[in-house]
């Protein structure tokens, strides 16, 4: 009977880490490493948003939805009221949210349900 060859210990640990899918320790450094890169990205976009000034605007001047505490409809509605009482057509709230069209029609209809907007004319729309 030909004698079988003993598996090491440290081979089968390696199969079965493998096998389940067990991070090894150099997975969790390269992971860690990954992480406060992204950290570091975060934290520098957040201070030139803060020294910028933008006053919650992009790079092209349209309101940034993504500010905390602020919704899609509130940047629709902000810019309604910029305007005043001449209104804001449909493709100047279009420019300054960077929305596409189906989005905008939505919080317009949403707007005006709830009484916060009324229709001018057609495509214009004011605040109440």
């Amino acid at each position: 009977m030909p004698k079988k060859k003993s598996v090491s210990f440290d081979a089968m640990v390696k199969f079965f880490m493998k096998h389940y899918n067990i991070p090894t320790r150099k997975d969790i450094e390269r992971l860690m490493t990954k992480l406060e890169r992204l950290e570091a990205m975060v934290k520098d976009t957040a201070v030139r948003a803060k020294i910028s000034g933008t006053g919650g605007r992009d790079i092209k001047g349209r309101l940034q939805s993504g500010r905390p505490g602020m919704t899609a409809s509130d940047a629709v509605l902000e810019i309604i009221k910029e305007t005043g009482d001449e209104g804001a057509s449909f493709s100047e709230i279009q420019d300054k949210t960077g929305f596409g069209e189906k989005k905008i029609r939505n919080i317009v209809f949403r707007l005006n349900k709830l009484e916060k907007i009324k229709r001018k004319n057609r495509g214009i729309y004011t605040a109440v």
